[in-house]
């Protein structure tokens, strides 16, 4: 492995790490890469073999204390060669003394132990075919209608660093839609919706409460016309697995998320749907 480079990717490459991941099942938005950019653009990996792409990683620094690892990938004919461990260690130091959080293939979870990652919760998906809902649900208006400023500091309950370069791009990217309640002068629920190589994903969806994000969920499916959705849930939030059910949809795989350390404290029960697998 003597030719083998590793270095950071340029923006225009992240899609690469975004088509490998759609390759091995993960589904990626289709505007996923340019979003994941903005939050940290020296936090995407490649490594070459005689110039050839061989693995990916990404570890984006959200601020000095929290860090999201993803797109953890070694092309198939090059694993066991010890090609993983190298691009690892390069996106783990890319993180310093942050805490890392990722959501990884629970197979792998002894592995992400050895590097001194710990099981929080699963992450489950679910998908299925969703008709579009007959009578729009009162009260939902659309999320660009919210001050940003009211939905950063929601997000602030539900994620562990400040991501308002992220939030933006999600939000105004192109093919996302987002919904919102707003109740008593303040956030109560709000998602966003957007199309990926299958189908849709709906992430994040945060609420007060279940009756509200049903009715964003229900706003969200409108939007697209129905169709095949997907919803990420944390697995510690019955509610939320309640409500995946009742619309119909089944269980496609899960993932562990873990942390290398303590994160502040984080209001899952508000947590609906999961943003990202990739990025938190």
């Amino acid at each position: 492995m003597d030719d083998l480079t590793i270095r950071t990717m340029r923006p225009d490459e992240i899609s690469l790490a975004v088509d490998w991941a759609a390759a091995e099942g993960w589904n990626p938005g289709l505007a996923d890469g340019a979003c994941f950019a903005s939050v940290d653009p020296e936090g995407f990996f490649i490594a070459e073999l005689d110039g050839i792409p061989v693995a990916t990683v990404s570890c984006v620094n959200y601020n000095a204390r929290f860090a999201f690892l993803g797109f953890y990938i070694v092309r198939a004919n090059f694993r066991g060669k010890g090609i993983g461990l190298r691009i690892w260690n390069a996106a783990i130091a890319h993180a310093g003394a942050r805490v890392i959080g990722l959501d990884g293939v629970t197979a792998q979870q002894d592995n992400y132990r050895k590097s001194g990652f710990q099981l929080a919760y699963a992450n489950v998906r679910y998908g299925g075919a969703v008709a579009a809902p007959a009578v729009l649900p009162a009260g939902v208006i659309a999320l660009s209608d919210v001050p940003f400023v009211a939905v950063e500091a929601d997000d602030a309950t539900v994620f562990p660093a400040p991501r308002p370069a992220f939030l933006q791009a999600w939000i105004g990217a192109r093919g996302h839609a987002g919904c919102a309640v707003v109740r008593d002068g303040r956030l109560a629920g709000w998602g966003v919706i957007r199309p990926c190589r299958k189908g849709f994903k709906i992430g994040p969806l945060v609420s007060d409460d279940r009756a509200t994000a049903e009715a964003v969920l229900s706003a969200l499916l409108a939007k697209v016309g129905g169709g095949e959705i997907f919803l990420d849930v944390p697995s510690i939030n019955r509610e939320a697995i309640a409500l995946a059910q009742d619309f119909g949809l089944a269980p496609v795989f899960e993932t562990a998320r873990m942390y290398t350390g303590a994160i502040p404290p984080l209001r899952l029960q508000r947590v609906f749907g999961v943003t990202s697998f990739e990025l938190g």
